[in-house]
């Protein structure tokens, strides 16, 4: 049985920048996931973006990511935001967000998930302290008074000081340790494609509030923008079935002329929709991050830079225990770590699942008070530029690593 410091389960978007972060701060650790690493950058694994706010790029930037991300990754300059309905006039209100406004190059970044998880494993080749093992899974975890005893799929056993749950919103890791989670499916699938467009986007995000739901065309590198697409359940089977040509008329009907042709290139995925909140983050020696402890709408784009704002927090709580030279796996430590993410976890949860409730309708009355909404903040440069900061994560207690220092 070799013994290490921690242990995480999932070796994805959040539990490898938490393992970086606990490696260079010394500790020793493994992850394990259930995926070979090849198999989760290519094309057809997964068609999604991210968008990283700024406070998330100063993250990868302190973790040696960035360097190998930021080639593929294009700047937002910046974001308009609109409410209307197909076939009918659009609202004469909307949001403009634009970077210089708040002294910044960008208000974040567009990157696929197959080059973030790129940038992550060529970034985890040069950490000596950290081990990965995949395809493997942890299939039973033991708790005791000083460790715990975590047995993979494949037999090998370790003995840790901490063991962190960080496989998705499905997580057997979160089950086995008995905590429950509060959440609902919402009645929409969100369909993902890349389109590529005649005309330059000049880094402007787009996000289109529609009956069916938000309609998100995020800028790519090259004349390329994501379609993150939210429709009705019962009616994206049928978007999804159809032929290229009529695919492709309805992503322009959604997208506009504004860009010039669109063409869908590539696959198109889709994705049931849901909002779970974990009713703990953590139990003695063990610890959620990520999608294990929190799922929301992707209206606002921000569900990564919530978990890697979790992978932040519990690196920081986790090093400045092991600094002192308490047990970095002891109640008291992570219950610190929990007070800190909850409450910022159940509020932009909240505000999410608000959100699409209010503007996920054609009701005449909200669609007046929700386009009064917009023109109120546009209007207000104080509020608006809020508004940017909370959009690039760089409000609230941030972590040392979200500042661009080290955890």
């Amino acid at each position: 049985m070799k013994q290490i410091d921690v242990i995480i389960n999932g070796g994805g978007m959040v539990g490898l920048p938490l393992a970086l972060a606990l490696g260079q701060g010394g500790l020793k650790v493994v992850v394990v996931d259930a995926l070979p690493p090849d198999r989760t950058v290519l094309p057809e694994f997964d068609g999604r973006v991210s968008a990283l706010a700024f406070a998330a790029v100063r993250m990868m930037g302190a973790l040696n990511i960035w360097p190998h991300l930021e080639s593929q990754a294009q700047p937002i300059r910046e974001i308009l935001v609109s409410d209307g309905a197909l076939g009918r006039s659009a609202s004469p209100f909307s949001l403009h967000f634009d970077a210089q406004e708040v002294g910044a190059d960008s208000l974040g970044h567009i990157a696929e998930n197959r080059f973030i998880r790129a940038a992550l494993h060529a970034a985890l080749a040069a950490e000596k302290n950290v081990t990965l093992i995949a395809p493997a899974s942890i299939s039973s975890l033991a708790v005791g008074p000083a460790h715990v005893i975590a047995r993979l799929s494949d037999g090998r056993e370790f003995q840790a000081s901490l063991a962190v749950a960080a496989d998705g919103r499905e997580s057997q890791l979160r089950a086995q340790m008995g905590i429950g989670v509060i959440g609902w499916s919402y009645p929409q699938t969100g369909i993902v494609a890349t389109v590529h467009h005649g005309q330059p986007h000049q880094g402007v995000a787009y996000e289109h509030f529609l009956p069916s739901g938000p309609f998100a065309i995020l800028p790519m590198t090259g004349d390329r923008s994501s379609l993150v697409w939210t429709e009705a359940k019962d009616k994206a089977p049928t978007m999804l079935a159809l032929d290229d040509e009529a695919f492709n008329a309805e992503v322009a009907a959604r997208f506009g002329a504004h860009l010039g042709t669109t063409q869908v290139v590539g696959g198109r995925w889709s994705y049931p929709l849901n909002f779970h909140l974990a009713r703990d983050f953590m139990r003695p020696r063990f610890a959620l991050a990520g999608d294990c402890a929190h799922g929301i709408h992707p209206i606002a784009g921000q569900g990564l830079n919530l978990g890697l704002k979790d992978a932040a927090a519990l690196a920081e709580t986790v090093l400045d225990a092991a600094r002192l030279g308490r047990d970095i796996g002891a109640a008291d430590v992570l219950k610190r770590y929990e007070r800190w993410r909850r409450f910022d976890s159940f509020t932009l949860a909240a505000s999410t699942d608000a959100l699409n409730r209010l503007f996920s309708n054609d009701i005449a009355p909200l669609r007046q008070l929700r386009d009064l909404g917009l023109g109120i903040v546009d209007a207000i440069g104080p509020a608006r530029r809020f508004f940017m900061r909370h959009a690039g994560g760089d409000i609230g207690k941030l972590p040392r690593l979200m500042k661009g220092e080290a955890a």
